[in-house]
């Protein structure tokens, strides 16, 4: 079985995985930030930096004990090259590419909204799904964009093709946004999730979406 460790920080928390063959997830640790941005109502990229950098050894170590792993029984490593926060991504690959060089093991740049496509199907064939058909068309909701992909598996890797996004705020950023106008405080999503169904749906009569570039 080839494992590799798989490193995240493009924004405000500070994970570590390994995964065998590609697809057996045999350890996944997430340290989060919540109580250090909390007081300022959002992240703060100065302090998710420095907070990745004092999380980022612990994490690791931490998913490489619990996948019963050492540094040299890696095959590979991989780690968010974007997008994301600047000086949080900094961290990630700074970390990861001294780790590939001093094991002399190959590093994988992998694109954040790629990665949140691949962890939809890596847990369709762990729960044993295996006949998905391709191409998928993948929405991809998140803090910072709302993307509507259709990916098709190539000999030689992936490609995708952007149908359709927001034209400005994401999902997660309208969420956040709300949240913090009616003062729900930091993190405000869960909270505007929780009360949603309690409102009135038809109350605020929306615009029809675009359909077609202008």
């Amino acid at each position: 079985m080839a494992y590799i460790l798989g490193i995240e920080t493009s924004c405000d928390e500070t994970a570590a995985a390994v995964v065998g063959s590609g697809e057996h997830v045999l350890s996944n640790v997430v340290a989060s930030q919540i109580a250090t941005h909390k007081p300022y109502g959002g992240v703060v990229p100065e302090l998710a930096s420095r907070e990745h950098l004092r999380n980022i050894l612990p994490v690791v170590r931490s998913a490489l004990a619990e996948a019963g792993q050492t540094y040299r029984s890696l095959d590979a490593l991989a780690v968010t090259q974007g997008p994301g926060l600047a000086g949080a991504l900094l961290v990630g690959i700074s970390f990861a590419k001294a780790l590939s060089f001093a094991l002399d093991k190959p590093l994988i740049a992998v694109n954040h909204l790629e990665g949140h496509i691949h962890a939809v199907l890596l847990e369709q064939l762990q729960a044993g799904h295996r006949d998905i058909s391709f191409p998928v068309l993948a929405l991809v909701v998140s803090g910072g964009h709302t993307h509507l992909y259709l990916a098709e598996r190539r000999e030689q890797g992936w490609s995708y093709e952007t149908i359709g996004h927001t034209r400005d705020d994401a999902a997660g950023e309208a969420f956040d946004k709300v949240a913090k106008l009616l003062g729900f405080g930091y993190p405000g999503g869960p909270v505007i999730d929780t009360l949603a169904p309690l409102g009135d749906a038809a109350a605020v009569k929306f615009p029809i979406a675009q359909l077609k570039h202008r």
